[in-house]
């Protein structure tokens, strides 16, 4: 429920192997996020122990790819260093909790001339996982929602002087790990620093501050974002003039929220299948039941309804997007997939026509056979490209 430092945070495995146990049948080797990291974990299904199996000391992100007996094979990665096959065997010591240790072997690939023209791009970047303190936190919230959350931080060498780009996962409860991936490292090997926020809500920090999001949309996610960025200044790391902000779904959501909200801190922004009216949404999307859980929280249940009142109307548009366009000056790159069901292209090409007509900058782009995550090989290269162009047009040093 709130789990301290190095605890156990909670089970949070969107897959698992088709034959996921070790030798003894009773031990099954899972990926979970684990805060900012996805971790290797055994569970004993008898007794219920659990144990991380993938390196304690390591900020890269772990990943189980197929298990033998007791050997198994996995994959390591962070922002700035490709996927690395690893092969891992219990070692005939234990390590300081007198539990089993693991060694891990690097196992060498065809594809590591590739992975070295990476790692040459991304050479001079930099990984660190930044613990951000709760602005203001209320009496209302839980312990958990009291806790740190995190932003993975990818630097440039002398990063104060280069542009920044903030990136925000959708969900809102899913995760940001620190593995690689390959748009962010374009992104990275541009010349951006990347500042990656695990806002409360992510998966990975406790149930408590998971369920602290919900009904509070639109305001403690925005604050954790800016609190974030508020971090990376006053520590000296990033230039504050010179920030940008890009997300999908409800990292759309706060991208649009941001530029409205706190239009003088972001130089420009883009949004990808960005939720940016629910009481637009909750008429056109197959997930109809999804904005009344982030609008209304616990009461979500009780006041869901296919036809929503006019006072439900009133709570989504409050909390959406398009309640702050008037305040937007950032310059928007809007990226939609024609296909999209779960956020339909109606909201963003909304709000795209509202901001033009208000005179601000906007330039939208559509995949027609894309659903929600644009990730057609063709789309996927196509958006992040102009997503690149988009942000060095406007993050020139001045």
């Amino acid at each position: 429920m709130c789990p301290q430092d190095g605890c156990f945070p909670g089970l949070y495995c969107s897959a698992m192997l088709s034959d996921p146990w070790l030798s003894d049948h009773c031990t099954m080797v899972l990926t979970s996020a684990w805060r900012s990291t996805e971790v290797m974990l055994s569970i004993d299904v008898l007794s219920g122990e659990v144990t991380r199996i993938s390196p304690q000391d390591s900020d890269y992100s772990w990943s189980t790819l197929a298990i033998s007996g007791n050997n198994v094979l996995s994959v390591s990665s962070s922002p700035i260093d490709p996927p690395q096959i690893r092969y891992g065997r219990r070692a005939s010591t234990e390590d300081h909790d007198g539990r089993c240790a693991w060694v891990w072997d690097e196992v060498t690939s065809p594809l590591t001339a590739a992975s070295n023209k990476v790692k040459a791009l991304l050479s001079h970047h930099k990984l660190s996982i930044l613990r951000i303190p709760v602005p203001d936190p209320s009496d209302e919230l839980s312990d958990g929602g009291r806790l740190q959350f995190e932003a993975i931080f990818v630097s440039c060498e002398d990063s104060s002087q280069k542009p920044t780009v903030l990136i925000l996962h959708g969900g809102p409860h899913s995760a940001s790990v620190s593995s690689y991936s390959k748009s962010s490292a374009f992104l990275a090997s541009l010349g951006f620093n990347l500042l990656i926020v695990n806002y409360r809500g992510t998966l990975g920090y406790g149930e408590e501050a998971l369920q602290s999001l919900p009904g509070k949309v639109g305001s403690q996610d925005v604050q954790d974002c800016l609190a974030a960025l508020d971090h990376v200044i006053e520590e000296g790391l990033v230039d504050a003039s010179r920030v940008a902000v890009v997300g999908i779904s409800h990292g759309g959501f706060l991208t649009t929220h941001l530029i409205g909200q706190a239009p003088e801190r972001f130089a420009v922004a883009a949004a990808r299948n960005p939720v940016c009216n629910l009481s637009l949404m909750i008429g056109t999307t197959d997930i109809p039941d999804w904005c009344y859980a982030v609008a209304c929280g616990t009461e979500a249940r009780r006041l869901a309804s296919e036809s929503p009142s006019l006072d439900h109307l009133r709570i989504f548009h409050q909390k959406s997007p398009i309640a702050h366009i008037s305040k937007v000056k950032a310059p928007l790159l809007m990226l939609l997939g024609g296909a999209d069901l779960r956020v339909p292209m109606s909201n963003g090409l909304q709000y795209a026509r509202a901001l033009r007509e208000r005179g601000g900058e906007v330039k939208t782009i559509m995949f027609p056979e894309d659903t929600h995550e644009i990730d057609i090989p063709r789309s996927d290269f196509e958006s992040f490209l102009n997503m690149g162009v988009w942000f060095k047009k406007y993050l020139k040093q001045i």
